[in-house]
């Protein structure tokens, strides 16, 4: 039956993502020339029951669902409605799973990061075509003769013998074979297809159809080799033609090119491991180049070297130029680094305008010179870039392997190390890394040394910042943010110090100090008189990853008499997802304590919505570079906007971090975001300062930035 002549059907999306829901809904309404509605159901159970009571034409199922993950999801719905189509929607990291999900029986795929409403529109009416190509073979197997014609997908049918007996016209163009010219002749004439993996003869689907008497598919990456040599890629299956007593008379085999599919998976492959501004290999495809790099070096008793270089003058171009010529000068930088290097050689963009260039194997270490003035040669030459004639030096740091270290996280450090020498040496330079000009290292120690008795000499303090409530005015917290002035010297940013004392280990130890003092300055506000304003103190990752740190916040709550509702705890989006299993039962643990949880610099991470859902938090603050970007109409202002519906869906608080404009706090408050924190209301503050902001506080619906207050 045509499916524009039949009732309408029911297409399920099983998906805990509402957002998907709605992008699927637009497709439908996008798509009036099927038939179709849509049903939604967020679990899988939901999903089954649904099919049982009511059934479905087709369905759509994230594999990733609250109450079911991976291939389990398309087996139990397999099972639980078998005939029926399935479409997954999978992780982008999730291919191949969604691949086992298609070798199970599923009929396509989506990768979340390719979903959108076209993407949905072709899914649908892709299953549209497919379901439609079923149904005609069902009844064309039952009369004995494939007449199919008019379907998206190619079909070819042979006789009992193995004579090609009809092609489709996309199996006509795929195979470069006429039907008439076709008909008669050896299917292995016609339909000639080899195994993409290991270039050999793939057997006959069609002859293992009729000869099986069943169904069977394509051997896995199946080429088809057109009648002119060209290839595709293909996949489907064969199936037997009865005749009217049910004898096997033939077989049909329906294929489809999926060379877009692959070229696409491999795309994404090569995402994964390369910089999209430049094509460059990323940090971890040449860390692992360097690692083999190191092997082999070891084994033959040769020296690798790693140079690490920065270009000099390219943040000015780009901030004065944009960043749409800062993006085409780091192309055309990485142009000129390809051609000063041999094939063997590697060029890596590290981020920014970093770059690591491996030099796979050479003999001497002025071998390396040589490549680094090639190098600084030709990137002083000008740069032609929209009619702007750009000019940019580099500074270079060199490592050899075995001098300068033994690994690659070694060989990158030193070069790095070497690579500020040059740059304080004027620029447009190379330096070699030896030890004793290791300045980075040695203040690092110096840094590290002063930290070691900065505590005991009372040199760390405790600024406040005030969380504001977009509507009102009111202060709704603060968040406690340490400084740190040596005795004699200037103020060392925490950005400095905070890093080193993760590395050597005084993070925990400063940690409590700011926990504690903090609470006693809520709990001093409170004994004051002032509203009880809740605290947030930042907590790093590797305090997160303390097996203590539960019983250390319990001490100190007791200890300072601060009740747990007004602590609020913040953590780093990238913190929560390095161990999202174990974190899960951490906050649990510290929710059942009583304090409050924040997901900090939300959006800067990687955190998956389903990892989102689980984790037991109060509060998402988005991160202030998301919110500095609203002005000058970037995609951040979509992403906030999103985040913000998000976050009042899961019964989140969204804080905006950095807000500083009046067009930012607007844009804000017109999308929902109930608080902000920023300097458009207050820098930080020493203690006594904020309590001035506390008592002038004045919630009202038009208000006044609090810096003005005080």
């Amino acid at each position: 039956m045509n499916l524009n002549q039949s009732a309408t059907r029911t297409i399920l999306l099983i998906d805990g993502d509402r957002h998907h829901s709605e992008l699927f809904n637009d497709a439908l309404l996008q798509t009036p020339d099927t038939p179709l509605t849509g049903a939604f159901v967020e679990t899988l159970a939901e999903g089954i029951e649904r099919l049982q009571s009511t059934g479905a034409w087709a369905i759509f199922a994230n594999l990733n669902l609250r109450d079911s993950e991976g291939i389990e999801t398309c087996t139990r719905l397999l099972s639980a409605a078998p005939g029926v189509p399935i479409l997954v929607l999978a992780g982008a990291k999730d291919e191949a799973i969604a691949l086992d999900a298609l070798r199970l029986g599923a009929k396509d795929y989506i990768l979340e990061n390719h979903l959108d409403a076209y993407a949905f529109i072709l899914a649908i009416r892709s299953m549209v075509e497919r379901k439609t190509a079923e149904d005609s073979l069902f009844i064309e197997k039952e009369r004995a003769q494939v007449t199919l014609n008019s379907i998206g997908d190619a079909v070819l049918s042979t006789d009992i013998e193995g004579k090609v007996t009809y092609l489709n016209v996309v199996a006509e163009k795929m195979t470069g074979w006429s039907r008439e010219q076709a008909s008669g002749k050896p299917i292995e004439e016609i339909f000639k297809s080899i195994d993409g993996t290991t270039r050999e003869v793939c057997p006959s689907p069609l002859q293992a159809a009729v000869k099986e008497n069943k169904t069977v598919g394509l051997t896995p990456h199946c080429i088809l080799i057109r009648r002119d040599g060209h290839e595709s890629a293909i996949e489907d299956s064969a199936a037997p033609i009865r005749n009217r007593s049910g004898l096997v008379s033939g077989a049909v085999i329906v294929f489809h090119d999926v060379s877009e599919a692959r070229a696409m998976a491999l795309e994404i492959s090569h995402s994964a491991q390369h910089d999209i501004l430049t094509g460059l290999p990323n940090r971890a495809l040449v860390n692992d180049r360097i690692t083999q790099a190191i092997a082999s070096a070891r084994r033959r008793s040769t020296q690798l070297a790693v140079l690490f270089l920065d270009s000099d003058g390219f943040k000015h171009i780009n901030d004065s130029l944009g960043h749409a010529v800062g993006d085409k000068l780091l192309q055309s930088i990485s142009k000129c680094l390809k051609g000063c290097v041999r094939n063997a050689d590697t060029v890596s963009r590290q981020g920014g305008d970093e770059f690591v260039v491996l030099l796979s194997e050479i003999a001497h270490a002025e071998d390396a010179a040589v490549s680094a003035k090639k190098i600084l040669t030709s990137l002083a030459l000008p740069h032609l870039i929209d009619e702007h004639s750009l000019h940019v030096t580099a500074s270079i740091g060199i490592s050899i392997y075995p001098h300068a270290g033994p690994d690659v996280d070694t060989l990158i450090r030193t070069a790095d190390t070497a690579m500020y020498c040059a740059k304080q040496s004027g620029r447009n330079n190379y330096r070699f890394f030896e030890p004793q000009m290791n300045a980075r290292a040695v203040e690092r120690q110096s840094v590290e040394a002063k930290m070691r008795n900065a505590l005991e000499r009372q040199e760390f303090g405790l600024h406040y910042q005030p969380k504001i409530n977009l509507g009102t005015g009111a202060i709704t917290g603060v968040e406690a943010l340490i400084r740190w002035k040596p005795s004699g010297e200037d103020e060392i940013p925490p950005s400095q110090f905070i890093p080193i004392a993760e590395e050597c280990g005084l993070i925990g130890e400063l940690g409590k100090w700011v926990l504690r003092q903090a609470c006693m300055q809520a709990r001093a506000w409170q004994d004051a008189g002032f509203p009880p304003t809740p605290i947030a103190v930042n907590i790093s990752p590797s305090e997160f990853r303390d097996l203590k740190l539960l019983k250390s916040i319990q001490t100190i709550l007791k200890e300072t008499g601060l009740e747990p509702r007004y602590l609020e705890l913040e953590l780093t989006e990238t913190a929560l997802m390095q161990h999202a299993e174990s974190t899960v039962s951490a906050l649990q643990d510290l929710r059942a304590m009583g304090v409050r949880l924040a997901v900090d610099d939300f959006g800067t991470g990687y955190s998956s919505l389903s990892c989102l859902v689980q984790f037991p938090v109060n509060t998402l603050k988005v991160d202030q570079s998301f919110v500095r970007n609203i002005d000058v109409g970037s995609g951040e202002a979509a992403l906030i906007a999103a985040v913000i519906d998000m976050g009042r869906s899961l019964k989140h608080r969204v804080i905006a971090e950095g807000v500083e404009t009046a067009e930012q706090l607007a844009f804000l408050r017109s999308h929902g975001c109930e608080e902000g924190q920023g300097y458009y209301f207050s820098r930080p503050l020493a203690a006594a300062q904020l309590e001035v902001l506390l008592r002038a506080s004045i919630p009202s619906a038009s208000y006044a930035p609090l810096s003005m207050l005080s």
